[in-house]
């Protein structure tokens, strides 16, 4: 007991490393069937099956693939191992018991190598689930005839004896497919290619009516007096299959043998050699009419087709029902990027702000570039209005931000532009020396610098604020200018008195200036106010002399006061000091008589 014990510890370890490194080997052997997609477990909806996907993955050339589909218990597994040339016990499983053997989709593990128009290329081998057995939903073997679809480049539909109504019914995600994505090549692109479909009925005598009669005769359409909405939907069906007859091939097989539960133990040799013929013939066919999957455009290598699955997958489980139109938003998607982006690119051009009209222009432009760029490129012909809508959301979305930074920026250069006619006008109404021109002049700069330079959704709300803002600052203005160019006056006369009476002693200088200081105080006292004083035109003469004076395009007197003032005292005090010492009384301005002796006669005189 004791030893038994210490042997099950012993081995602990080791039975612990296998547990936890079982997952995670890789493949070493490929020569087998692997599942690429499983059920899950309530048997409605697929998942990958990541040991399968290895076998795909690790393929650099272009790869294709053959797919056989049908009802279950019809002999698939067993049809492709013959493909392969493989026996029952080397390839895949093959069932007799009344339950399907396979489960989702499998893959043989090592593609056959081909050179198709100079390309060499992997050709894979699908096995899928059969259709109708037991337990199953019909969701769930949509979902695996439109992964089938779509994944391979032939699809082989087997089938026994005869094609029933409900195998052409099977049929109609193929012909959705074929309305969405076949045959469309515009310019450089590539379409979508469709898997060339295989008509395999397995009969046991070849006599009568060929297959390729058979498959016509099933396509014919049917009388439906009656008005039956099915019928209705499987003659479109039988329509839409019989346009794409340039895409389909029919071909018999015999029955291999009278005793099928025993086929996986013959050989060549014990099978009906009719058969042993018809299969051979069955994979030339295969090899001739097989081509590279084309995806939008191009071929795909091992990791591009598992991207590619995962896709399509993602795409056939996000509904209740598996359709093409999720299947065309999936193919779709890249091409609304790009199409988004060239929009993007040409509204991130735009030097905002810009007038509205020049915004709705632009994006009119870019949406009309997005849009043929995408009715070039996109997948689909009636599902692709949902990714036009789809497009027209996202470039909606993508405009109102433009619409928004566009407001902005228009916000932020019309504002810039009123505080600084702002600023104008609040300097314009401290002038030193008070100058209505130099005040108009301002006014009409920076009204003009507004209309020309203010653009965008905000300068109507600037206008206004301006308007009342410079209508508001000009009224201030007016107001001012009467009463501080009457004190300007007022002071101007008595400076003039003192420099005529003392200074330059000039008579004239100082009768004027007496003159102007006398009618300012009486004026305004004879008429009780200085308001008066504005309506009388030797005031208007005053006010046009000085506006004259103080302000001209040329010289402007309220900049240059200080300077100006400045040089005149000094040549002042220069002539005072030194002028009439250098050049003699002939210098001297005539203010008053002298005496014979040449002294100044005294002003009580």
């Amino acid at each position: 007991m004791t030893t038994s014990r210490r042997n099950l510890i012993a081995s602990l370890p080791l039975l612990l490393l296998c547990l936890f490194a079982s997952p995670s080997r890789s493949i070493d052997d490929f020569h087998q069937a692997f599942p690429i997609v499983e059920p899950d477990p309530g048997h409605t909806k697929l998942r990958l099956s990541r040991e399968g996907l290895e076998a795909i993955r690790r393929i650099k050339n272009p790869i294709a693939a053959v797919a056989v589909i049908g009802p279950y218990r019809s002999g698939k597994s067993f049809l492709l191992n013959q493909l392969l040339s493989l026996s029952c016990d080397e390839g895949f499983g093959v069932g007799h018991m009344r339950d399907t053997k396979t489960k989702g989709i499998w893959v043989w593990g090592t593609p056959v190598e081909l050179d198709i128009n100079g390309v060499k290329t992997s050709v894979f081998y699908l096995d899928t689930e059969g259709f109708e057995s037991v337990g199953k939903s019909n969701v769930y073997d949509d979902r695996i005839f439109a992964l089938a679809t779509v994944l391979s480049s032939v699809l082989i539909y087997n089938l026994p004896e005869t094609i029933r109504e409900a195998d052409i019914s099977r049929l109609s995600f193929a012909v959705e497919l074929a309305e969405e994505f076949y045959g469309r090549v515009k310019g450089e692109d590539v379409a979508f290619e469709p898997s060339k479909l295989l008509w395999l009925i397995q009969r046991d005598f070849l006599q009568g009516k060929s297959v390729q009669e058979m498959v016509n005769e099933a396509l014919r359409r049917v009388p439906n007096q009656d008005g039956d909405r099915n019928i209705d939907q499987v003659n479109q069906i039988r329509e839409s299959l019989a346009i794409m007859g340039d895409n389909s091939t029919a071909f018999s097989l015999p029955q291999p043998h009278l005793h099928r539960t025993k086929l996986c133990e013959m050989k060549d040799g014990e099978l009906e050699q009719l058969y042993v013929s018809r299969r051979d013939k069955l994979k030339d066919l295969v090899s001739s009419i097989i081509r590279p999957k084309i995806v939008q455009g191009k071929s795909m290598n091992g990791e591009e087709f598992v991207a590619f699955l995962e896709q399509i997958l993602e795409a056939l489980n996000k509904g209740e029902i598996p359709s093409t139109g999720s299947l065309v938003e999936v193919f779709n998607k890249a091409i609304l990027e790009r199409c988004l982006k060239i929009y993007s690119e040409g509204m991130t051009k735009l030097n905002l702000p810009l007038t509205e009209e020049s915004v709705q222009d632009a994006h009119g432009r870019s949406r009309e570039t997005a849009m043929k760029v995408f009715d070039e490129q996109h997948f689909g012909r009636h599902h692709a209005k949902r990714s036009v809508m789809q497009l027209d959301e996202e470039i909606d979305k993508v405009f109102k931000h433009i619409i928004m930074a566009n407001e902005y920026q228009s916000a932020k250069l019309c504002e810039a532009l009123y505080s600084s006619c702002e600023d104008k006008m609040d300097q314009l109404q401290v002038l030193r020396l008070p100058s209505m021109a130099k005040f108009n002049a301002g006014f009409l700069q920076c009204n003009r610098s507004f209309e020309q330079e203010c653009v965008g959704p905000s300068k109507a709300v600037y206008e206004n604020r301006m308007m009342k803002m410079m209508g508001k600052s000009k009224s201030q203005f007016i107001k001012e200018y009467n009463h501080r160019l009457f004190n300007w006056l007022v002071t101007f006369s008595l400076v003039m008195v003192v420099l005529g009476r003392f200074i330059i002693k000039f008579i004239l200088i100082e009768i004027s200036a007496w003159i102007l200081f006398i009618f300012l105080e009486t004026y305004t006292r004879m008429f009780w106010s200085a308001e008066s004083l504005y309506y009388n035109p030797v005031w208007h003469f005053i006010v046009a002399t000085w506006e004259t004076v103080v302000y001209s395009p040329v010289l402007d007197l309220d900049r240059w006061a200080i300077p100006v003032v400045l040089i005149i005292a000094i040549l002042l005090l220069y002539w005072r000091c030194y002028g009439r010492r250098k050049h003699g009384s002939r210098w001297l301005l005539p203010v008053y008589n002298t005496t014979k002796n040449g002294t100044n006669r005294p002003r009580t005189d």
